[in-house]
């Protein structure tokens, strides 16, 4: 009989807790970075896409999963790129499970080496749940200092997909996106869907509808609150080659659908509260 609940285990010796449910809906969360690092709904087959190359040795960003990007996205700043959650260790505050549910929260604060990049008084907080066929990450941003800060963030997503030049990304028609690959020239997505035929690498602006990701028979849907912005990204091959923690062919499989705030940092005055959420559905 399949374990149910949570337990705690070591990713080639990484500290790391499964999520299982008697469905048969099961996760992995990795402590270092905060990272969720597999989901497989209840009809089966992994949805997030882990690197074969990826970094295990609790000092580098792990490839793939759902890296937490804070408090900078990407190089929308003078910190390092995404920031430092993704290679900091969090903290288990909660855990809780049922038959039909399990739930871990993590939490990250400030620290004399978070203080030294970032002089702000933080605690994030990362909220992990499967049940059912959905998976839900919630980050949660406290300001416990004494002064207003800003940040931008996002949850990167890498979904696992067979072949991504058979992927459709449907639900951002009509939005204004920033073009990474094209000088960072501000467009408007005129199809139908997204698809990856080269190098994609945009930020979709104040996205307010939910998308659905098509590959063959399968579908998932994509949700995002709080966050304002839909990142699309797939290195291609020649970017795909240049990252030597990728496969030459890795582009193939993943495409990553991130829920962000870039375009408009968020500004937390002291004591203040902010929260964005992604949803992943299996249809």
């Amino acid at each position: 009989m399949a374990i149910t609940g949570i337990e705690h285990i070591e990713l080639k010796g990484i500290p790391a807790l499964r999520l299982s449910i008697a469905n048969g809906a099961s996760a992995v969360l990795s402590l270092f970075g905060g990272q969720v690092l597999s989901w497989s709904p209840p009809a089966g087959g992994e949805r997030l896409y882990l690197s074969p190359l990826a970094a295990h040795d609790g000092l580098q960003p792990i490839r793939g999963g759902i890296p937490v990007c804070f408090p900078q996205f990407a190089d929308l700043g003078p910190l390092m790129q995404h920031g430092f959650a993704r290679t900091a260790q969090w903290t288990v505050l909660t855990e809780r499970h049922g038959k039909d549910f399990a739930l871990v929260s993590l939490g990250l604060s400030d620290s004399a080496a978070t203080r030294a990049l970032w002089p702000h008084a933080f605690e994030a907080e990362l909220s992990v749940l499967i049940e059912d066929n959905r998976l839900d990450l919630e980050l949660e941003v406290g300001n416990r200092g004494d002064s207003e800060f800003s940040f931008t963030a996002a949850l990167h997503t890498y979904l696992a997909v067979h072949e991504v030049e058979q992927t459709r990304l449907e639900g951002l028609h009509g939005y204004s996106y920033r073009d990474k690959t094209d000088a960072n020239r501000i467009k408007r997505d005129s199809g139908d869907v997204v698809e990856i035929e080269a190098e994609t690498d945009r930020i979709y602006h104040d996205v307010q509808r939910p998308l659905l990701l098509r590959e063959y028979r399968r579908s998932l849907g994509i949700n995002a609150e709080g966050f304002a912005d839909v990142v699309v990204w797939n290195p291609w091959v020649e970017r795909s080659a240049a990252i030597a923690d990728l496969p030459k062919d890795g582009f193939r499989h993943l495409l990553c659908v991130e829920a962000a705030a870039a375009q408009h940092p968020v500004r937390l005055a002291a004591g203040e509260r902010w929260w964005g959420r992604q949803t992943l559905v299996e249809l």
